[in-house]
């Protein structure tokens, strides 16, 4: 089979860089597109790191330049932005995985929490880009929705029991996450002074991934109860999620079953760390039981599977590969 060739636009942050290592060591994709807001750069001027590993120019984003030179594009621009490539890309018969918020939610929902949108057409059709979920329409798909961080770590947790939950209980989820999350651009929040030897929590119960843990998980939004903190690291993520449940069963043997075929979640005797998933699209998952309440607790590195390798994964479904072609699988440990 010949190289398959795959662009990025929005190569200057941090998903970005995590696309480009993933996909220069790709068997079967080649980079031939690399491209963010301004241009007249190379990728080691933006990274550093990639200097005497891999070079290209970086050049600014035009939808007909990468359409002639790409069957497959990576998004990797923030919310709304990602609405005025998608619409084009597409008509040009290019396929598109988006790592922004534009294409995960239903209209109305979208607009509640972020802002109008202009490509509702694409947005109906658009598959959401969790495997274990949606793996056989992700086959057929021209546009993915890339999950948030926050709901892939959510859900793949609760998921296996929703059959046991109680209806109309709160599902508690209590994540932390590295400081990697909120991107490069500088903030109060995110500044090192804040940062350091310092741990809180921000948006609780009003943060906008709750409607996505909510909507794929078809239960109501008020029933979600999302708190988001943040730690002094730069990458990983784990969510402590409590649920509710009724009937008799062995949580860990439910868990087992759900995940016995998918690669790239493990199930831990133990519970979970952020060490053990650094750099990796695995999501580890530990549960525990103590009468009707289940301490659920998973793991992800918020770039890989949060952001950048699920999105390769994706990309492989749907150009008919392996989905485990090319994904990094060893972790940053020492």
């Amino acid at each position: 089979m010949s190289a398959i060739n795959v662009g990025i636009i929005g190569a200057s942050g941090y998903t970005g860089l995590e696309l480009v290592k993933i996909l220069i060591n790709h068997p079967k994709f080649h980079l031939n597109y690399v491209a963010n807001s301004e241009g007249g750069t190379t990728l080691s001027e933006l990274h550093p790191s990639l200097a005497k590993v891999y070079e290209c120019s970086v050049e600014k984003a035009d939808v007909d330049e990468a359409a002639k030179r790409c069957e497959l594009l990576f998004l990797a621009v923030p919310h709304q932005t990602a609405m005025a490539f998608v619409e084009p890309l597409l008509a040009c018969g290019v396929k598109v995985v988006d790592l922004s918020a534009d294409y995960r939610l239903p209209q109305d929902i979208y607009e509640e929490f972020y802002c109008p949108h202009t490509d509702v057409e694409n947005l109906e059709s658009a598959v959401y880009g969790l495997p274990e979920m949606f793996r056989d329409e992700l086959k057929s798909a021209s546009l993915v929705a890339n999950p948030g961080c926050f709901p892939t770590s959510a859900i793949l947790g609760i998921l296996p029991f929703m059959k046991f939950r109680v209806a109309h209980t709160p599902v508690i989820v209590d994540s932390k996450t590295g400081v990697s999350g909120a991107g490069k651009k500088l903030s109060d929040v995110t500044h090192f002074v804040n940062v350091n030897d310092n741990l809180f929590a921000y948006n609780p119960l009003s943060h906008r991934h709750a409607p996505e843990i909510a909507q794929k998980l078809d239960i109501p939004y008020d029933e979600v109860n999302f708190v988001p903190h943040l730690v002094p690291l730069t990458r990983g993520m784990i969510s402590s999620i409590y649920l509710q449940v009724s009937g008799s069963f062995d949580a860990v043997e439910v868990l087992k079953e759900y995940y016995k075929d998918e690669p790239f979640v493990r199930i831990c005797k133990n519970p979970v760390d952020m060490k053990n998933v650094a750099g990796t699209n695995f999501c580890d998952i530990y549960v525990k039981q103590k009468a009707n309440i289940l301490f659920i607790s998973s793991a992800i590195d918020n770039l890989m599977r949060g952001a950048s390798s699920q999105a390769v994964v994706n990309a492989n479904i749907m150009m008919g590969l392996t989905e485990t072609l090319g994904i990094p699988n060893i972790a940053y440990v020492p």
